[in-house]
């Protein structure tokens, strides 16, 4: 007896059923908004902190504000308050921007740095010939020192437990 072939028909594989809330309707398209030139906004960093920077022309309705708290009262020493406005100064733009800021981790000294180093990108967003100046003095280097991750069987980084003969 002749073998007989017969050809098998191909499966049809069903589509999951799709919910109509995650499909997306393409047809409507919004209207693309051009970008502002309101204000710049640049990220700065220094260790582990890191500061997001908005820099805006002088108007008297901004104040320079950190965290939502006033510059004197985030940053109180005089000496991190140069920090900050030292960006300014190197430009000899001082009282021409105002800015805010969010900052988050590391300490203070860090902190401040983190917000002069999103300072000068700013500055050198807002005109491009302000990076040969800013880039001699280092403003706009970030410092990337961290701290060393610590290592089982050691009491820090390196410190080893203390030897004992007996």
């Amino acid at each position: 007896m002749p073998k007989t072939t017969t050809k098998a028909k191909p499966k049809t594989v069903k589509k999951p059923a799709v919910k109509k809330s995650a499909v997306k309707k393409t047809t409507e398209k919004k209207p693309v908004a051009k970008k502002s030139l309101r204000y710049i906004e640049e990220i700065g960093r220094r260790k582990t902190a890191t500061a997001r920077v908005r820099i805006f022309p002088k108007s008297g309705q901004i104040e320079n504000l950190i965290n939502g708290k006033p510059l004197e009262k985030y940053f109180p020493s005089k000496e991190l308050q140069n920090t900050i406005f030292s960006p300014f100064g190197k430009l000899d733009c001082v009282g021409e921007f105002e800015f805010t800021v969010i900052v988050k981790g590391g300490g203070v000294t860090s902190q401040a740095d983190a917000v002069r180093h999103g300072i000068a990108k700013a500055l050198t967003t807002h005109d491009p010939e302000n990076r040969i100046r800013l880039k001699s003095t280092g403003y706009l280097t970030r410092d990337p020192r961290m701290r060393e991750r610590k290592k089982f069987g050691l009491k820090r980084a390196r410190r080893a437990p203390q030897w004992s003969k007996r």
